[in-house]
């Protein structure tokens, strides 16, 4: 496989890139972003069989049962990160090996709806915790114990919007290289 084509299955939207000035309209169009996503990954797969589930989304990557399971204990993670964040001073966070963890029996062979009402839960306690933060709050951080750099909660936001939608696209772009209706 062409290696630029490669690269284009792994971040078909691209990278995640910080602006430079986090304005409050930016802040609420990805909290929006959050909001939706669970139900854009539900009416995705939520009626699929086991058969595309088992799927790969790329060549040597996970299948979409994986990044289902994936996303919701990502985002459970990321959500606790908040939580921190607002109630301790600049926390070191505990990171986790998301390949191990997509590696496990159960993100193997769940069924995905456990992990589609589980990230449907997280998100809307997520959501509405964000939705209630100040300046002050959005300015907060918590530093990743990999490279020791600190995550200020307003970028973290944007990551987490990110995130959702380019493992969304992961999936969306398997279903159309497939022809799946």
């Amino acid at each position: 496989m062409n290696p630029s084509n490669l690269e284009a299955l792994k971040y078909p939207i691209g990278h995640f890139e910080v602006p430079d000035a986090i304005e409050p309209v930016q802040i609420s169009r990805w909290i929006d972003a959050l909001e939706v996503l669970p139900g854009q990954v539900r009416s995705l797969v939520g009626t699929w069989s086991d058969a595309r589930l088992d799927t790969p989304y790329r060549p040597g990557g996970w299948t979409v049962r994986q990044v289902v399971h994936h996303l919701s204990d990502s985002h459970h993670n990321s959500y606790i990160r908040f939580k921190w964040a607002l109630t301790e001073d600049s926390p070191v966070i505990k990171a986790y090996d998301e390949k191990a963890w997509a590696g496990l029996f159960d993100s193997r062979k769940a069924p995905v709806a456990l992990s589609l009402d589980h990230l449907q839960a997280v998100h809307a306690k997520l959501v509405f915790l964000l939705r209630g933060l100040g300046p002050e709050d959005l300015g907060r951080s918590f530093v990743h114990p990999e490279g020791m750099s600190a995550t200020r909660l307003d970028e973290n936001i944007g990551r987490y919007a990110w995130h959702g939608n380019h493992h969304l696209a992961h999936i969306q772009n398997l279903k159309e290289r497939e022809g799946w209706l």
